[in-house]
């Protein structure tokens, strides 16, 4: 005869409320539990080595200081100098918010060497500049202006970063000395035509800050919106007048 479930009625087979079922059911339960527990395990193993794994993409991808100074900068692009935070930066890199103190010290570091960074790309450009122009050193002059105006354009929030914002300490030595050095570059192009030290006489001095005043003065402005009346006539005719307004700085004596 057959049971309900489909099992004939053998003495050998034990009824389900026998001793021997209620053995068989705790040992399929305790293999379910322990194959739980162990896939429990194999996942928490598999989600930690997936987290070394993008930590180590994180950190070796490139370059740990590099990634940072990235991130930084498109934080910076995004929010400004007074927006900026340490936390919000790493986020961007991908790596925990305590990674950064491998390299910077803390915010102010990270965006000093940024502004560093960004005066040594100024410079780049500046020089870059002047290294296709003209032999005459009016023509050097008007190049070394034009790429101070092209680099503010390009990048408007590090130039503010740069000349404008507190956060970064200017004093320490990486920004200082790459603060000089574009400082320098400008300083001579109009050496070429005051003399060699133009910093040494009243009329360099004058000359010096009236080109430093120009250039940077024509920068802020456009990145503010504020000279729309010459931006607004198209990229051809704004280069035809800045080259303008910079050749004109020695025209008739300066």
């Amino acid at each position: 005869m057959v049971n309900e479930i489909g099992a004939a009625n053998d003495p050998a087979t034990p009824a389900l409320d026998s001793p021997a079922s209620d053995h068989d059911a705790g040992k399929i339960a305790l293999t379910v539990w322990l194959m739980h527990g162990l896939g429990a395990i194999e996942g928490k193993v598999e989600g930690m080595a997936q987290k070394q794994a993008r930590a180590g993409r994180s950190y070796h991808h490139g370059d740990l200081r590099r990634a940072l100074l990235e991130a930084a900068e498109a934080e910076l692009a995004e929010k400004g100098p007074e927006g900026f935070t340490l936390r919000s930066c790493a986020k961007r890199a991908g790596v925990s918010h305590a990674a950064p103190a491998h390299h910077f010290t803390d915010m102010a570091g990270l965006l000093s060497a940024l502004a560093a960074e960004g005066f040594e790309r100024f410079l780049a450009e500046m020089s870059r500049r002047v290294s296709i122009s003209e032999a005459s050193p009016q023509q050097r002059l008007t190049a070394a202006g034009l790429g101070y105006v092209a680099f503010a354009r390009a990048n408007p929030a590090l130039f503010r970063l740069m000349f404008s914002s507190n956060r970064p300490d200017h004093g320490q030595p990486p920004l200082a000395d790459a603060a000089t050095a574009a400082f320098d570059h400008l300083i001579a192009t109009v050496a070429a035509i005051e003399g060699p030290v133009p910093l040494e006489s009243a009329a360099g001095r004058r000359q010096a800050a009236k080109v430093w005043a120009l250039a940077h003065g024509i920068a802020d402005l456009l990145i503010s919106g504020r000279l729309n009346f010459l931006a607004r006539q198209g990229e051809e005719q704004l280069q035809q007048d800045l080259e303008a307004i910079f050749s004109g700085i020695y025209r008739n004596g300066g």
